[in-house]
């Protein structure tokens, strides 16, 4: 058999704010995020599976992303629990994530990885993350690194 990496792309955009931080992005501000989930496993074969010479199905890994992340944070504003919001101010908004962490790419990378490895077909592991802030700047999660 043969062991290959898959990747899906998603995108989806997202606000949020950095607690303490000494610069611009102390304010609310929105980034257009790009999200890569690189999957390994072993490619089926010589069965009767529709999913025959596949390592999975692209569909599963988007079904598991787009419900786990994207439809949670597309078009939401995201902050850190320790800063203490009062939710009433923000009532008028239905996509409020108040986080145990910083919002930075970099956390979200580490919280995107659980949520996605927690919930893969057993067969299938998480490989890789790689989650684009701006079309210059980018974090990456890779499971040989925890």
């Amino acid at each position: 058999m043969s062991v290959i990496r898959i990747t899906k792309e998603f995108q989806f955009e997202m606000a949020h704010a950095l607690l303490g931080y000494d610069g611009p992005c102390k304010n609310i501000h929105g980034h257009s995020y790009k999200l890569d989930v690189t999957v390994l496993g072993n490619v089926k074969e010589n069965t009767s599976d529709s999913d025959e010479g596949m390592v999975v199905d692209f569909g599963i890994i988007k079904d598991i992303v787009k419900e786990l992340i994207v439809d949670e944070y597309d078009h939401s504003l995201v902050l850190n629990e320790k800063m203490k919001i009062d939710k009433s101010q923000f009532e008028f908004m239905n996509k409020l994530i108040i986080v145990p962490y910083q919002p930075t790419c970099e956390l979200m990378l580490v919280d995107f990885a659980k949520m996605i490895k927690e919930n893969l077909p057993a067969n299938i592991q998480l490989h890789s993350l790689m989650l684009r802030e701006t079309p210059t700047s980018y974090a990456e999660w890779f499971a040989a690194d925890n």
